[in-house]
């Protein structure tokens, strides 16, 4: 019976044929097509996700005479990244490549991600800003690799990534200032 879903995944560019999309994001040669691209798209998938969740934790676990301000601010953040997560995997679905299945698999996508080890409110939101504009940067990274093969929806998106990771830094810095 059709169930409307094909049994392995297709990629339907190929000259009018069928074929199966590529589940490894590596190049073969490098530089070769979009694979450099997507490779970079899945690392920020993978950062995504590990900051939403460190927002998620620090928002929980924050304790300052600022708390209601930075609880606050940060479920903005983490909903945010929540909708970040989502569109970037779109981005790479739609170019016919596969995101990774489970947790295990996202977390190895992004190993140097750089996480919390106390509960002490300043050094969590330190750690948070520097993991932040790591972001921003790779972002950075990701739309020289759009402008190089000729991706402006990518381009475009890390731009707006990028705005929004400098942007949460800066309003985390200018609380840890005045606190």
């Amino acid at each position: 019976m059709f169930s409307g879903l094909p049994e392995q995944p297709v990629d339907s560019t190929s000259n009018g044929k069928i074929q199966p999309i590529s589940q490894d994001p590596k190049p073969k040669q490098k530089g070769e097509g979009p694979g450099k691209l997507i490779s970079e798209l899945i690392q920020l998938l993978s950062y995504t996700e590990q900051l939403r969740v460190q927002s998620h934790l620090i928002h929980f676990n924050y304790e300052s005479g600022n708390f209601i301000g930075v609880h606050e601010f940060l479920k903005k953040e983490y909903e945010l990244q929540q909708e970040h997560f989502d569109r970037l995997g779109e981005l790479i679905r739609s170019m016919d490549y596969m995101v990774p299945m489970c947790m295990k698999g996202l977390l190895n996508a992004y190993k140097k991600f750089n996480h919390c080890d106390t509960y002490d409110p300043c050094e969590m939101l330190c750690k948070y800003i520097s993991n932040v504009e790591d972001f921003a940067i790779t972002c950075k990274k990701v739309r020289r690799t759009a402008m190089r093969v000729d991706a402006p929806d990518i381009e475009n998106y890390m731009a707006e990534l990028i705005e929004d990771s400098f942007k949460s830094s800066w309003f985390l810095k200018a609380t840890l200032r005045r606190s």
